[in-house]
């Protein structure tokens, strides 16, 4: 019988943690988006799925425009590969949109003016930072605040005028879509759906029709459009009253490495909303707040909660147990520190907590 154990296992394997692959590339374009609101924790949760993580390797690829950082999906960054920006935006936009559109209201009446101003100024030179936007738009006598510049931009990337450009010492910079996506693929509405069935419960599976409802911000109705689209390239099973549905050929595997140190925002967690509680099979995390700790998971359980705390020589990764923690749940956790810490070039430091009741 399959347990929520078993789901979270099997999750860990889909979304590459224990079956890494070469390259942020790969690992960006298998998940078909990454959640990056947050640029330095997100650059994470994209090179621990990689064989050899590095810094360099998501930047680079950032840099020459292979993965893009720009709202897509939710109204939200995610990483995204070029080849699925536009079919995606053409798909989830409508209804990301209006999100915008409503945040927006009191600049309604300048919104045309403002897009013509930023695209000109795009034009005119690319990969510009915020500030660089900011300044530029006040010298044309458009004053806006840093928020509403932001909630413009968001809105200008999910109608496909501009996204992410070249960063700039590591700053995030905006470009013309059709500078940095000069040959857009496109799929229709049909193909579309089937295809982001396929790809979603490829590299989320197993999961339900609800959680791609809310990954993608689709109607429930359209995500079984694309269920049915995709045919025989999904297989399902029930399970604690709910369908789960995975590519075909797909099993469950052994986990290596065991532990796993991940910001919230992570794919393992929000990649999900029906079906997220498999990674608390024993109901130990509190379901209240939403949290804004990062994630320890052993064996696809969340098991404490993480905070990370970078100095010149050393990384601290402070751990907040939900339960008091075995002796092999703590070295998973300190190997998962390990690996971290090498990534960032930086020596590890691991303070547990006590768990509640100790």
């Amino acid at each position: 019988m399959t347990t929520d154990r078993d789901l979270a296992r099997w999750r860990l394997q889909s979304q590459l943690l224990v079956a890494p692959v070469e390259g942020a590339e790969r690992v960006v374009r298998s998940l078909v988006a990454v959640q990056a609101e947050n640029a330095s924790q997100s650059a994470w949760a994209v090179a621990t799925r990689t064989t050899s993580p590095r810094p360099d390797d998501l930047a680079a690829a950032l840099a020459d425009g292979r993965v893009l950082r720009t709202h897509v999906l939710r109204s939200t960054w995610h990483y995204v590969h070029a080849d699925d920006l536009q079919w995606l935006q053409d798909l989830t936009a409508p209804r990301v949109m209006p999100v915008f559109e409503q945040q927006l209201q009191p600049l309604a009446g300048r919104i045309t003016a403002l897009a013509d101003a930023v695209e000109e100024l795009l034009d005119e030179a690319s990969d510009r930072t915020r500030a660089d936007l900011a300044v530029a738009l006040a010298e044309r006598g458009e004053q806006l605040t840093g928020q509403q510049l932001m909630l413009l931009l968001g809105f200008l990337e999910v109608r496909g005028v501009v996204t992410s450009g070249v960063p700039r010492d590591g700053a995030h910079t905006y470009a013309l879509f059709a500078d940095r996506v000069p040959e857009p693929r496109r799929l229709d509405r049909e193909e579309a759906l089937a295809e982001l069935a396929v790809r979603y419960f490829a590299s989320h599976g197993p999961a339900t029709e609800r959680d791609l409802s809310y990954w993608a911000t689709l109607t429930v109705t359209d995500v079984r459009r694309g269920i049915a689209g995709a045919g025989d390239r999904l297989t399902s099973f029930d399970h604690d009253g709910r369908t789960f549905r995975h590519a075909a050929g797909d099993a469950a595997a052994s986990v290596s490495p065991d532990g796993h140190l991940l910001q919230v925002l992570d794919e393992m967690y929000r990649g999900y909303q029906d079906s997220r509680w498999v990674l608390d099979a024993d109901g130990i995390v509190p379901r209240g707040r939403e949290s804004s700790l990062g994630m320890a998971l052993v064996a696809g359980q969340l098991v404490a909660g993480m905070k990370r705390s970078v100095a010149a020589k050393a990384v601290t990764f402070e751990i907040r147990p939900y339960r008091a923690l075995r002796r092999g749940e703590v070295t998973a956790i300190r190997d998962a520190a390990a690996r971290y810490a090498d990534y960032l070039g930086l020596e590890p430091a691991v303070r547990i907590e006590a768990a509640p009741g100790e």
